[in-house]
C-alpha cells in the first residue's frame, strides 16, 4: 500500500491529493460552466411532449347525421386512415356537422402529421356534396385545456356587441404575444345578417326560398372590377354591388309583381343578429364572453403567460365604459405553486442532509468535504441538461431533490474512509492517499450501478418514458458527478482538513465523542453479526418468507397511473336530454349557481351552455387559503349535482399527467360492424353490471336513442305529376330552416354571414311545414300539405365511429383505481360480448392500458443491467448475487405504505421502487468489495472478512441511509401543489431504506459466507 518506485502516482487518485490545485479548477469548471447553463434553461411543468390531435370538422346545415356519416365522415375517414403517426381514429356525425378525430402517436411530429392528413382530405375533397362547407382542419398539441380563460361582460353591451369588440380589439393584440397560437373566443355571438323570413307571406305573394337565395346571391355581390389605366393617371374602380346594413338587405328586390317590387321586407325582414344562438357562458352568475389562451407546441407555457399578464393591464385601461375583463383561470399557478413547493423541498433536503451529516461526524470540517459535493452536483448537472435539449421542470427538480441525498454518499464513504486510516495513527496526506486509493473501486463500481439503474427509465417507451426520460438522465447526470467530486476534490480536503478529535482541557469534542458512540455500536453491530452468520439456514428461510411477503404486497397494492393532483379546479359535464335546445339546457344549469356558492372555498367559476349539454368548472382558492382538498369537495359537490333535475351531470378533476385528452377518465369503446342499435343494447347491459361493482360514480354511454327526428315522408308519385323535383322540395327547405349562410358582408371593415331562415316563432309546430309552398316547374306555388307526410320517430343523437367501424362508447369517473375501473370493465365485456364486437380504450384509459405492466418489465430490466454491470467489475457472477440479495427484500418495507393504502402503486412509486435497486446495492458493494481485500490482502476467511468489512463500513451505510431517508421527509410532509407525486415516490425510497438498510446489514453478510468463494492472500 505504499508508493511504487516506478512512479510519482500509483492510483490516479494519488494526483489530486498531490496536485490540490487541479482538484479544485475540475470542480470550479463544472460549477461555473453549470451555472452559466442554469440561466439558459427553459422553464416548464413537463418535459416537451407532443401530445397531437388533428380535428377534421365539416358542415352541412340541416343534413341529418346518417347524410352525414355517409356522404362527408365515411370517404374523410377512409382517406384520412392513410396518412402517417396516426394512433387512433374516432368520428362523430350529428345533424349538420361532422368531426374526425385523428390521435397522433406520441412524440410524432405535428408538422409532418398535420401536412399528411391535409393531404390527404384535399384528395377526396371532390366526394363531398356541394352544399357544404369546406373541411376545416385543426392542429391541437398539447392539452385541449387552454392555458388562461378571461372573462369578459358589461351591463350595457349585447353579447354581439362584446363578441366584436373583442374579435376586433383583444384578440388580435393577445394573438401578437410571442408563444400563443390561438386567442378563441367562447360563448360568444358572432355578428350575421339574419333574414328572416315569413313562408305564409312568401306564399301569397308567390316566392319561394330558391328565389330568396337568387335575390340574395345577386344583389349581394363582391366585385373586384380592376382599374382604368389614363395616359398618365390611375383609376382602381370600387364598385358597390355589396350590401351593408339592415335597412338596405330589407330592400333587396326578391321579384316583380305586375310592376311591382317585391322585397325582403315584405316577406320577412333583415336583422343584425348573431350567426348562433345556442351558446352562451356564466361567469360567477353573470352572463359573459370568454377568451382562451392556447400556446404553440413548442412555447414554454410559463413564458407565454406572462406576456399574457404583461400586456392585460394596458388592454383593461382602453376598455369601453362599463365593459370589465378578469383572468377567470390560469393552469400555470399549478405549474408555477408546484415548481415553488419542489424548489423549497430542495432547500428543505440540503439542511436536512448537512445536519444528518454533522450528526454522524462531529465536526464542521468534515461535514464540509460531503455537503461541497451537493451544489457542485445540482449546478453543474445544468451543463448536461442543455446539452440533452432537457428543461427545467416538476421531474427534473424531484430529481435534484433526490439527488441531494445520493450526491454525498461517495464523499462520506471517502471521508468515512480515510478518517479511519487517521485515527490509526497516519498522516493526513498518507492516510488521504490510502483510504481514496481503497475507496476508488467501490465508488466506481456504486456510481456506475446507479447511473445503469436509471439507464432503463430513461429509455422507456409511452408516456412513463417521455415523462421521466429527463428525470432519469438528470439523476444520472448528479451522481456521475458526485462521483467524479468524489474521486478529485474529496480526498485532496480530507487530506487538508480532516483532524482526529483529542480532549481539551479533560473534556471530549464532540466529534469525539460521536466516534465513541459509533464505535460501540460497531462493536455491537460486530457481536450480534457473528451470531447471525452462524445460523444461516434461518436466515434465509426469514428472507424467502419476507420474499413471499413482497409478493403479497405487490399484487393486493391499489394500481393507477399517477395519483390525482389538487390543482385547485373541479369541472362539470352536464347533458340534457337530445330533444332540449339552448332554453331548456340554460334554465337547469343557472341552478349551479347556487350550488357553487354553497361552497366557501370557491374562488370563480363559469358555465358554458351548448344547445344540449353544457361544461362548467369551480376554481377554487389556494391550497393554504382552504380547509378542504380537491377530492374532499369533489365529493360534497357531485350528490348536488345529482339533484338538478332535467340534467345528468358528472365533477371530475383535471389529469395529473399530460395526455391526449382531457375529457372522463374512463373512456371504453365497443366497435363492430353490427347496428348502432345492437351495440347499444350491449353498451346499457355493460353499464348495468358495471355499476353493481360499485367501481363507479358516474357512468354512461355516448350514445342514447332518445333524439326526435321528423320524418318527411315525400309522395313521390304525386310529386312528379305536380312537376315538383325533390331537389326543389329539398332546396326550399333547406333555405328555410337550415341555417346555412348564403354569402358574406362587410361591416367596419369585417365581413359576417348572411343566413336567410324561417324564426323560431314560425317553427314551433312541426306541422307548421306543410304550409310552406314550393314551386312547379311552371312556377306556381304548391304547398307541401298534399305531397308530403310527417311522423315522428326516434334517432341515436349521434352517429359515432372508432378506427372506422361503428362504436359506443363507456365513459365516466371511477371511485377505485382506473386500473382497477378497467380491469373489471374488461371481465365484465368479455363475458357479454357476442363474436363480432370487440373493446377498446381512449384517452386516459388508453394511456393506462398501453403503459400496462411497462414499470414491472422495466424494474427486472434495471435489475439485470445492473447484475450484468456488478459482474464485470467484480469480474464475478456471484458476488452481484450476493450485493443484489437484498434489493426485493427491501421492497417489503416500500410496498408496505402502498399495501396499507398511504400511497398507490403508480409511476412515481414505480420510478422509487426503481430507484431503491441502486441505494439498496451500494451498501451491498460496500460491504462484499471491502471483504474481498480483506481475504486477498490480509488472508481472513470468508466470515471473518465480511464481519469485518460489514462492521468496518457500518458508520457509511447507517450515515447514507440516514441522509437518503430524512433527505426525502420534504416529499413525504409535502402540502400543496403537485403533494401526491412528491408523496408516492418519497414514501416507497424512505420506507424501502429503512427496512432495505436493515436486511443488507444481515442478509448480505450471510449471504456472502453462504456463496462468497475463498480467496487466496495476495502479496502486495
Amino acid at each position: 500500500m505504499t508508493d511504487s518506485p516506478k512512479s510519482k502516482y500509483t492510483f490516479f487518485t494519488d494526483l489530486f491529493i498531490q496536485r490540490p490545485v487541479l482538484a479544485c479548477v475540475i470542480s470550479l469548471l463544472i460549477f461555473f460552466v453549470g451555472l452559466r447553463a442554469i440561466t439558459q434553461l427553459p422553464l416548464r411543468q413537463f418535459p416537451a411532449m407532443k401530445n397531437t390531435v388533428i380535428t377534421i370538422t365539416t358542415a352541412y346545415p340541416g343534413a341529418s347525421a346518417n347524410v352525414m356519416q355517409g356522404f362527408i365522415t365515411a370517404p374523410l375517414q377512409q382517406s384520412i386512415a392513410k396518412a402517417e403517426g396516426i394512433d387512433y381514429l374516432t368520428a362523430t356525425s350529428t345533424e349538420g356537422v361532422s368531426t374526425i378525430k385523428a390521435f397522433i402517436k406520441l412524440n410524432y411530429d405535428p408538422g409532418t402529421a398535420m401536412t399528411d392528413i391535409m393531404s390527404q382530405v384535399q384528395q377526396v375533397s371532390y366526394l363531398l356534396p356541394r352544399e357544404s362547407n369546406a373541411p376545416i382542419i385543426q392542429k391541437t398539441t398539447g392539452s385541449t385545456l387552454a392555458l388562461m380563460y378571461m372573462g369578459f361582460n358589461s351591463q350595457h353591451m349585447t353579447t354581439q356587441q362584446i363578441t366584436d369588440y373583442l374579435s376586433r380589439i383583444m384578440q388580435p393584440q393577445l394573438q401578437s404575444v410571442a408563444g400563443v397560437a390561438s386567442a378563441d373566443i367562447l360563448g360568444g355571438q358572432t355578428y350575421a345578417m339574419r333574414i328572416w323570413l315569413d313562408p305564409l307571406k312568401m306564399a301569397a305573394l308567390g316566392i319561394n326560398g330558391s328565389q330568396v337565395v337568387s335575390a340574395l346571391q345577386s344583389q349581394n355581390f363582391l366585385t373586384a372590377a380592376g382599374e382604368i389605366r389614363g395616359h398618365e393617371v390611375l383609376y382602381t374602380l370600387n364598385v358597390h354591388s355589396t350590401t351593408a346594413d339592415v335597412n338596405a338587405f330589407n330592400q333587396i328586390v326578391v321579384s316583380t309583381r305586375n310592376n311591382a317590387l317585391i322585397r325582403i321586407r315584405d316577406i320577412g325582414h333583415a336583422e343584425l343578429g348573431a350567426k348562433n344562438y345556442d351558446t352562451s357562458v356564466i361567469f360567477n352568475g353573470k352572463n359573459a364572453v370568454f377568451i382562451g389562451i392556447q400556446a404553440t407546441p413548442s412555447a414554454n407555457p410559463l413564458t407565454v403567460i406572462n406576456g399574457v399578464r404583461a400586456i392585460f393591464p394596458k388592454l383593461q385601461r382602453d376598455f369601453p365604459p362599463d365593459f370589465e375583463g378578469n383572468i377567470v383561470y390560469d393552469s400555470t399557478e399549478y405549474i408555477r405553486n408546484s415548481l415553488h413547493e419542489v424548489v423549497r423541498s430542495i432547500a428543505e433536503a440540503t439542511g436536512i442532509v448537512i445536519l444528518v451529516v454533522f450528526l454522524f461526524l462531529g465536526a464542521l470540517r468534515s461535514v464540509s468535504i460531503p455537503i461541497i459535493t451537493i451544489p457542485l452536483s445540482l449546478v453543474g448537472v445544468a451543463s448536461f441538461m442543455l446539452a440533452m435539449g432537457f428543461s427545467v421542470n416538476l421531474l427534473t427538480l424531484l430529481a435534484m431533490v433526490l439527488a441531494i441525498g445520493l450526491v454525498v454518499d461517495d464523499a462520506i464513504v471517502v471521508v468515512e474512509n480515510i478518517h479511519r486510516h487517521m485515527e490509526e495513527g497516519h498522516a493526513a496526506t498518507q492516510a488521504a492517499i490510502m483510504g481514496a486509493r481503497e475507496i476508488a473501486t467501490p465508488i466506481i463500481a456504486m456510481t456506475t450501478t446507479l447511473a445503469a439503474v436509471y439507464a432503463p427509465i430513461g429509455f422507456m417507451g409511452g408516456v412513463t418514458g417521455a415523462l421521466f426520460g429527463e428525470f432519469a438522465f438528470t439523476l444520472t447526470f448528479c451522481v456521475i458527478i458526485s462521483g467524479v467530486i468524489a474521486l478529485t476534490l474529496s480526498p485532496m480536503m480530507c487530506a487538508k482538513l480532516l483532524t482526529v478529535p483529542n480532549s481539551r482541557n479533560g473534556h471530549e469534542s464532540f466529534a469525539a465523542r460521536v466516534d465513541h458512540v459509533f464505535e460501540k455500536l460497531k462493536n455491537q453491530y460486530q457481536r450480534t453479526l457473528h451470531e447471525v452468520v452462524q445460523h444461516r439456514r434461518a436466515m434465509s428461510i426469514f428472507a424467502a418468507v419476507v420474499f413471499v411477503f413482497c409478493l403479497v404486497f405487490a399484487k393486493l397494492s391499489t394500481a393507477e397511473l399517477a395519483p390525482t393532483e389538487d390543482q385547485s379546479v373541479i369541472f362539470t359535464l352536464l347533458n340534457a336530454p337530445q330533444y332540449a335546445n339552448s332554453a331548456y339546457t340554460q334554465r337547469y344549469t343557472h341552478m349551479l349557481n347556487k350550488i357553487y356558492d354553497s361552497f366557501p372555498e370557491k374562488l370563480a367559476y363559469f358555465i358554458v351552455n351548448q344547445t344540449n349539454s353544457a361544461f362548467s368548472g369551480i376554481i377554487l382558492k389556494p391550497w393554504d387559503a382552504r380547509k378542504k382538498g380537491q377530492n374532499e369537495i369533489l365529493r360534497a359537490l357531485q350528490p348536488k349535482l345529482g339533484a338538478i333535475p332535467g340534467l345528468s351531470a358528472v365533477a371530475f378533476p383535471l389529469p395529473s399527467i399530460p395526455g391526449k385528452s382531457n375529457d372522463l377518465p374512463v373512456e371504453f369503446i365497443l366497435t363492430s360492424t353490427y347496428d348502432y342499435r345492437i351495440l347499444y343494447q350491449l353498451a346499457e347491459k355493460i353499464k348495468a353490471a358495471a355499476m353493481q361493482t360499485h367501481d363507479f360514480a358516474f357512468l354512461d354511454t355516448d350514445l342514447k336513442y332518445n333524439k326526435p327526428e321528423l320524418q318527411v315522408d315525400i309522395d313521390r308519385n304525386l310529386a312528379a305529376t305536380m312537376g315538383v323535383t325533390m331537389q326543389t322540395i329539398g332546396t326550399s327547405l333547406a333555405t328555410l330552416l337550415g341555417g346555412n349562410y348564403i354569402n358574406l358582408f362587410s361591416r367596419e371593415g369585417q365581413s359576417y354571414q348572411v343566413i336567410p331562415q324561417v324564426p323560431d316563432l314560425l317553427r314551433l309546430n312541426p306541422n307548421k311545414i306543410k304550409g310552406y309552398y314550393v314551386p312547379t316547374v311552371s312556377g306556381t306555388l304548391i304547398p307541401l300539405a298534399g305531397l308530403v307526410k310527417l311522423h315522428i320517430d326516434t334517432q341515436p343523437n349521434q352517429l359515432t365511429q372508432f378506427q372506422q367501424l361503428n362504436s359506443v362508447m363507456l365513459q365516466g369517473f371511477a371511485i377505485v383505481s382506473l386500473n382497477k375501473a378497467l380491469t373489471d370493465l374488461t371481465h365484465i365485456a368479455q363475458q357479454m360480448l357476442p363474436e363480432g364486437v370487440s373493446y377498446d380504450f381512449a384517452g386516459q384509459s388508453r394511456q393506462v392500458t398501453q403503459e400496462g405492466n411497462s414499470l414491472l418489465y422495466t424494474f427486472f430490466f434495471a435489475l439485470l443491467i445492473i447484475y450484468l454491470v456488478l459482474s464485470a467489475q467484480f469480474e464475478s457472477f456471484v458476488d452481484p448475487l450476493i450485493i443484489l440479495i437484498s434489493v426485493p427484500l427491501s421492497m417489503v418495507g416500500a410496498l408496505a405504505p402502498l399495501f396499507l393504502g398511504a400511497a398507490t402503486l403508480n409511476i412515481y412509486s414505480g420510478i422509487g421502487l426503481i430507484t431503491l435497486i441502486g441505494l439498496i446495492s451500494k451498501h451491498g458493494i460496500l460491504m462484499v468489495d471491502f471483504a474481498n481485500k480483506l481475504q486477498l490482502h490480509e488472508g481472513l476467511q470468508r466470515t471473518e472478512a465480511i464481519v469485518k468489512a460489514a462492521s468496518l463500513r457500518l458508520r457509511p451505510i447507517l450515515m447514507t441511509t440516514a441522509a437518503m431517508v430524512l433527505g426525502v421527509l420534504p416529499l413525504i410532509m409535502a402540502s400543496g401543489a403537485g403533494a401526491a407525486s412528491r408523496f408516492s415516490i418519497g414514501i416507497v425510497i424512505a420506507c424501502g431504506m429503512l427496512v432495505g438498510t436493515c436486511f443488507t446489514l444481515f442478509v448480505v453478510p450471510t449471504m456472502y459466507t453462504l456463496l462468497g468463494r475463498e480467496r487466496l492472500i495476495k502479496n502486495t
